[in-house]
């Protein structure tokens, strides 16, 4: 506590290992003008796979997904409810953002600063904004739904 006022403690990000390559999915008879959506975290789709898909127990998916098995439990159930309702309400989802980092090499472009990372079968010698061939790989630097400097992520 800080002043007598409870400090939340801050999110950890969590572990990804699977990014789609389809990221949003819309009920085929709903009129645009009618669809609402429910956006599904990255990590929440990554609990589901690790869960369902590839049949891991709490534990297993907790550890790769680098939280506590609570904190696993309610990522999936948040998932579940989140897809759930899409579905019977006829919601499209969209997968996008979250608290998440990888393992993976980040490039930065050092023509027009772009930062990503090398998904399927990308090409990382060349920036996928701009074309340029002057790229440069940073393992400071965390992708958690947006990008954000090293400072502070562990």
């Amino acid at each position: 506590m800080q002043g007598g006022i409870k400090m939340a403690r801050p999110t950890k990000f969590r572990r990804v290992e699977f990014f789609p390559e389809n990221n949003y999915f819309v009920p085929i008879e709903k009129p645009k003008c009618e669809l609402e959506e429910i956006l599904l975290n990255i990590e929440e789709l990554e609990a589901m796979r690790l869960k369902d898909i590839e049949d891991l127990n709490q534990e297993e998916c907790a550890e790769r997904m680098q939280v506590s098995r609570q904190t696993f439990q309610n990522i999936i159930d948040s998932a579940r409810k989140k897809v759930a309702i899409a579905l019977t309400e006829g919601k499209a989802i969209n997968i996008s953002g979250g608290y998440y980092t990888t393992n993976h090499c980040r490039f930065k472009c050092m023509d027009c600063e772009t930062l990503y990372e090398i998904k399927y079968k990308q090409d990382k010698s060349v920036c996928p904004n701009c074309g340029s061939q002057k790229v440069l790989c940073s393992k400071k630097a965390k992708f958690c739904g947006r990008w954000c400097n090293g400072q502070n992520l562990k």
